[in-house]
Parts: C-alpha cells; structure tokens; sequence
C-alpha cells in the first residue's frame, strides 16, 4: 500500500514539474517573440526629415532650418463663443514664433490690433469647431493668416496654444 502512496506523489510530481516546464517555454517564447517584434518595427522605422513635408521656404527664409524663431507671448484671454445650447467661453493663451528678432517690436506694438484680430476670429466660432483637433489646426492657421496681414517687418511661422480651455 505503501509503494501505491509513493507512486501517486511521483506521478503528482512529475505532472506539475511538466506544466512548469510548458509555462517557462511559453513565456520564453512570448519574450523572443516581443523581441523580434519590437526590433523589425523599430528598424523599419523612415527618418522623421523624410517623411515630414517641407516648410514654406518664403516664411523660414531668416531663421535657419532646425532652430526655433523668436517668441512672443500673448496674454491670455477669455472669449465667449457661438452656441446653440448656451454661453461658451474659451480660454486661451497663446505664444507666436516668428522668424526674426525686428517682426517682435512690431508684435509688441500691434498688440491691440493682434488681440483684435484674435478676438474677432474666435468669437465667430462655434463651439463644435473649437472642440476637436481638426478645429483647432484650422484656428491655428487661419490666426496666423490673419496676424501676417498685419506684419510688414516680418512672419508668424508658428502659433502655439500654451492654454487651451472651452466651457
């Protein structure tokens, strides 16, 4: 009876080792796999310059390529914005990149006429325009038609929204 006991612990052994030893390959398997993975796709992987569209060379011309332009902070405003439910508000801040050092002076002393032109853009959006990434990259590009209208000295290349808040 004793030889019975004895066999059935062996037996008991031998299966949780095997269920040990399937579950150490598997996971070794899992891992190689992730690995392979992980390195095909890294490696396959184009160069960010080759795959990015050129920019506008007429609104880069004084900057050289790769470095950022001269900042312009605006100070933040709130909006009220067209809405069929009710009153919406945006609350924005945004700062300007342009492309030389002279076109900041004038920024600086067409501030009211920039926040006007701000103003009077956003205050025409609805709330659903505003609300998603798609709205906000038109907003971007429609305030930096509008403010090189009002620049002779040089260009906003870039707008940047440091605060972005709809309610």
């Amino acid at each position: 009876m004793a030889d019975k006991e004895t066999s059935a612990e062996a037996g008991a052994e031998q299966k949780s080792s095997k269920k040990m030893l399937i579950i150490i390959i598997a996971a070794v398997v899992i891992l190689l796999g992730g690995g392979a993975a992980a390195f095909f796709l890294l490696k396959g992987e184009a160069p960010q310059s080759a795959t990015a569209p050129a920019p506008d060379a007429a609104a880069t011309a004084p900057v050289a390529n790769g470095t950022i332009g001269p900042m312009v902070e605006i100070e933040p405003f709130i909006i009220n914005i067209l809405d069929e439910e009710g009153t919406r508000y945006l609350k924005a801040a945004i700062t300007l990149e342009t492309n030389n050092d002279p076109v900041v002076e004038e920024i600086t002393q067409r501030m009211p006429q920039i926040r006007d032109a701000i103003l009077l853009l956003v205050g025409n959006k609805t709330f659903g325009e505003l609300a998603d990434l798609q709205g906000k990259l038109q907003l971007r590009s429609e305030l930096r038609e509008r403010l090189n209208k009002l620049l002779s000295g040089g260009r906003v290349q870039k707008i940047y929204f440091t605060e972005f808040v709809v309610q």
